[in-house]
C-alpha cells in the first residue's frame, strides 16, 4: 500500500509541473532531448526536495514551517505570473526566444520552486514515516514527476511546432493560470 500511496501522491503533486512542462514545450518546439531531461529533472528534483524538507521540518522546526505555510500561495502566484507574463510579452513583441534556448536556468529554477512549494506540506502527511520510508516516498514522487513532465514536454513540443507564436502566448497564459489556481486553492 505504501508504494501505491506514494505513486498517487506523486501524480497529484506532479500536475502543476506537468502543466508547466506543456507550456515549456509550447514555448520551444525545437527543444532537444537533453534540454527536456534538464527541465523534467529539475521539476523532479524539487518534487523530491520539498517533501523531504517538509518531513525534516515536522521533526525539527514545525512552528517556523507553519508560519511560512501562509506565504506558499503568494510565492507560487508571483513566480508563475512573472514567468508567464514574460513569455506572453516576448511572443507579442516577436522575440524568438525559442531559438536561444527558451528557458534560462533562473526561470527554470523559479518554475521548479513554484510548482513544488506546495509539496512542503507533504512532509506533514508523511510525518509518521521513518527516515528511510520518507526518503523512498520522495524518490517515488520524483520518478513519477520525471515521467509526467517528460510527457508534458513532448505534448507541448508537438502542439507548439504547429502553432508557434500562438502556442507561446497560450503557454504563458497556462503559467499564469496555474499560479492563480495555486493561490486560490492555498488561500481558500
Amino acid at each position: 500500500m505504501f508504494f501505491i500511496n506514494s505513486i498517487v501522491l506523486g501524480v497529484g503533486l506532479a500536475m502543476d509541473a506537468f502543466s508547466v512542462s506543456i507550456a515549456n514545450g509550447l514555448n520551444d518546439p525545437a527543444m532537444r532531448k537533453k534540454r527536456m531531461l534538464l527541465i523534467a529533472g529539475t521539476f523532479s528534483f524539487f518534487q523530491f526536495l520539498m517533501p523531504m524538507t517538509g518531513w525534516i521540518c515536522v521533526h525539527t522546526i514545525v512552528n517556523v514551517f507553519r508560519s511560512f505555510e501562509k506565504l506558499i500561495p503568494w510565492i507560487a502566484l508571483v513566480l508563475l505570473a512573472f514567468i508567464g507574463g514574460k513569455m506572453i510579452l516576448d511572443a507579442l513583441r516577436g522575440e524568438e526566444e525559442a531559438v536561444s534556448g527558451a528557458l534560462g536556468l533562473s526561470a527554470l529554477f523559479m518554475q521548479g520552486v513554484a510548482t513544488s512549494i506546495d509539496a512542503l506540506s507533504v512532509g506533514f502527511a508523511i510525518a509518521d514515516y521513518g527516515p528511510l520510508m520518507a526518503f523512498v516516498c520522495a524518490v517515488i514522487i520524483a520518478v513519477v514527476t520525471l515521467a509526467i513532465c517528460l510527457t508534458g514536454l513532448v505534448i507541448g513540443k508537438t502542439v507548439g511546432a504547429h502553432f508557434s507564436k500562438g502556442a507561446r502566448i497560450f503557454g504563458g497564459v497556462i503559467l499564469i493560470a496555474i499560479g492563480i489556481e495555486i493561490f486560490v486553492t492555498g488561500i481558500f
